[in-house]
């Protein structure tokens, strides 16, 4: 350390975080007299993600129990930004379902995505989000809906009679009438990119 004391280097290194602490990039590159340090100081900032942000992590994450072999899709409930239920898409419980039977029915008979919903064993998370309030008398009055999928026609006809005020979705999804719907409604169906 060229004749500097311990006292002295750890003055050296204090300085180097202070100045770090005002946001310089995180590589520094500091001569202390002939020895060159490269020293990466990160600022630890704890941050907390956004409503959205925790909401749609949730709902994605919900998504990966689907037993759907075409789509993964995940809803969650919240009202007063509490999770109120969740829902995926899958058969009835009970029913097997398309993953532990190996093969999808819409798909053997060239079903398009978006079209003849009743040719599926499946309810979709949106549902299955409704269902499990009823299930367990949970009130979704006023309540919003965070899909990983803009909601079908099918699916939107129920949120609107539920009394749900809001949609987010990250995917849009071929079903025309159902904005159509939930637009007349008014209810406000908004696509965040996450």
């Amino acid at each position: 350390m060229s004749g500097k004391t311990g006292e002295e280097f750890k003055q050296d290194l204090y300085k180097i975080s202070y100045t770090n602490s005002l946001h310089l990039p995180p590589h520094l590159l500091y001569n202390l007299d002939t020895y060159t340090i490269f020293l990466r100081l990160d600022i630890m900032v704890m941050t907390r993600p956004t409503w959205h942000e925790y909401f749609v992590s949730i709902t994605k994450q919900v998504a990966t129990r689907s037993t759907c072999l075409r789509r993964k899709v995940g809803a969650i409930i919240v009202k007063d930004k509490r999770i109120l239920t969740t829902g995926y898409n899958g058969a009835p419980m009970g029913v097997r379902n398309c993953l532990e039977i190996g093969t999808c029915y819409r798909e053997e008979l060239g079903v398009p995505s978006g079209e003849r919903h009743e040719i599926c064993k499946g309810l979709h998370a949106e549902q299955n989000a409704l269902l499990q309030a009823a299930f367990h008398g949970v009130n979704i009055q006023n309540s919003e809906i965070y899909c990983t999928t803009q909601p079908c026609v099918m699916c939107s006809k129920m949120i609107i009679n539920v009394g749900i005020r809001r949609i987010y979705y990250l995917e849009d999804y071929p079903d025309p009438l159902a904005i159509e719907m939930l637009d007349e409604a008014g209810l406000e169906s908004i696509k965040l990119d996450y």
